[in-house]
């Protein structure tokens, strides 16, 4: 069973994140900069929260409110969902399914680590299942 660790590996890990007192267009530029749609944040080295593109839509838009003038302690998820590096790839689907969320953040001994989305499990799941397909084909004809 593949884990986190697999997949980190595998991936380039960068941890991008804001921290509580930025202001919600600080975080939106970061995001748009580097072409995500969400970022940790971050008080020092500890994981507070998460800010994604829902949170903009549902506590921004929605409720009329500034992203200049609001911080993201404001709009941010607190106490995220989180996943150790030998979680298996197979629980962070369920996790994400189940809770309806896109981001997790891999922490271990309250060390932020980095942070998968639903669309690295689904690359590094069809990525997995060729080479095992591969390696079935080459070993019946060969």
């Amino acid at each position: 069973m593949k884990s986190v660790k697999h997949l980190l590996d595998a991936k380039q890990a960068r941890i991008i994140s804001v921290t509580e007192n930025s202001s919600v267009l600080d975080a939106l530029k970061v995001m748009t900069d580097k072409n995500i749609s969400a970022v940790l944040v971050m008080q020092g080295a500890l994981l507070s929260g998460i800010f994604t593109e829902r949170d903009y839509a549902r506590k921004i838009i929605l409720q009329g409110k500034s992203s200049k003038d609001t911080m993201i302690k404001e709009a941010m998820t607190a106490n995220p969902i989180s996943i150790k590096l030998t979680d298996t790839i197979d629980y962070c689907m369920e996790l994400m399914t189940e809770k309806h969320i896109r981001h997790l953040p891999i922490v271990e001994n309250d060390e932020v680590r980095g942070m998968v989305s639903i669309g690295d499990v689904v690359k590094f799941i069809i990525a997995d299942q060729k080479q095992t397909i591969s390696q079935l084909e080459s070993y019946i004809s060969g």
